[in-house]
């Protein structure tokens, strides 16, 4: 119960068997603590998963290509689900001219209106 407890909590989310007796150790002890912890966490499905020699190595890193011109290259990405204010506009569309600078332009969720507005709020930036 209280290896589970230790384990699983919100506050420590799985640690290792290291740190788990460390933190144990301040407010508890009993004969074998450390062989008991060590046994717990090594049958522990998700701290096995997450090993670092579990884990598929990464790639080389990549250069980002970087654009001549202003608004050669671009992202977009709305962020949804605001509350509706008194204008009718319940969402932020996010413009990311990846040389410059980014624009955040208040819309509505409405998909209909998304080619309008794009063409307006383009000639504005």
């Amino acid at each position: 119960m209280i290896l589970n407890e230790a384990h699983n909590s919100r506050l420590t989310v799985h640690p290792g068997s290291t740190k788990m007796y460390n933190d144990l150790e301040q407010f508890n002890w009993w004969h074998g603590m450390k062989r008991d912890i060590s046994n717990f966490v090594s049958k522990c499905l998700i701290c096995q998963q997450i090993k670092a020699e579990h884990q598929i190595p990464s790639g080389l890193l990549q250069s980002i290509m970087i654009p001549e011109w202003k608004w050669e290259r671009i992202t977009m990405d709305f962020v949804s689900g605001l509350p509706l204010p008194l204008g009718k506009k319940d969402a932020i569309w996010v413009i990311v001219d990846r040389l410059k600078s980014a624009h955040f332009v208040s819309v509505r969720t409405e998909i209909r209106d998304s080619p309008h507005d794009f063409g307006r709020n383009c000639k504005r930036l």
